[in-house]
């Protein structure tokens, strides 16, 4: 069974954001195409993608490269962030659907139930559903599309420190569903504003101005699970 461009796409996307693949390393399509148990051809496709997302480069003589973005671009994905987010709730305050606020109340209801019982381990994953979920009710498939690449790439480049309390924060997600489920755009716009804001100001580089890395999460040899894709 021929595994899709895309799924082997998102598996080395995510194992470029997790740190797998050191910045500036080379991805060479023989390698990744036996790490993923795949032929060349979607992995050739994969880094294409990838590319034009900004996660790759190709380099004369060494190919297919990790990107090493400096920090001017990562401090550019934040402010690209701050105004993006709010436009996505003022607009999915105007074209949300019912099944949208379904799962937008359903994962308020989830996040504050762990939130207040200290499960922090969820929260992140319930986070990253809950601005998907909200940038897809926008109704825009390109600003959904957007925010997506953007929420990849800062979870590559920073790493988050506390500043807000989970629950607070939590209070804020509501506050967003109340304002989009009551069709005010001004009013989720300014709490999505006040919301990415504090959120944005717990973000830590993972690379200094030298180009190194703070840290490494795993190394290239680390195992991955592919069994997900041949489903």
């Amino acid at each position: 069974m021929r595994i899709p461009a895309h799924s082997v796409c998102t598996a080395i996307r995510d194992d470029i954001v997790a740190g797998v693949y050191e910045r500036g390393g080379r991805l060479t399509e023989e390698l990744l195409a036996r790490r993923y148990g795949v032929s060349r051809v979607p992995v050739r496709e994969a880094l294409r993608t990838l590319e034009a997302e900004g996660f790759v480069v190709t380099r004369r003589h060494a190919g297919a490269c990790v990107a090493e973005p400096t920090e001017q671009e990562a401090a550019d994905l934040l402010e690209m962030r701050l105004l993006l987010e709010p436009l996505g709730a003022a607009r999915a305050a105007q074209r949300r659907t019912e099944a949208h606020l379904k799962v937008l109340r359903g994962l308020v209801r989830l996040g504050q139930e762990r939130a207040r019982r200290g499960h922090s381990d969820d929260l992140r994953s319930l986070g990253g559903w809950f601005h998907e979920t909200l940038a897809q009710a926008s109704g825009s498939p390109a600003l959904t599309s957007m925010l997506t690449q953007l929420r990849h790439k800062i979870a590559w480049m920073y790493t988050v420190e506390a500043s807000v309390g989970p629950v607070e924060s939590w209070t804020e997600h509501g506050a967003i569903v109340d304002a989009v489920a009551r069709g005010d755009s001004e009013r989720a716009r300014a709490v999505t504003a006040l919301h990415t804001e504090r959120a944005t100001a717990a973000h830590r580089l993972r690379f200094g101005s030298t180009g190194e890395r703070a840290e490494r999460v795993r190394n290239s040899q680390h195992p991955v699970n592919t069994a997900s894709l041949r489903h």
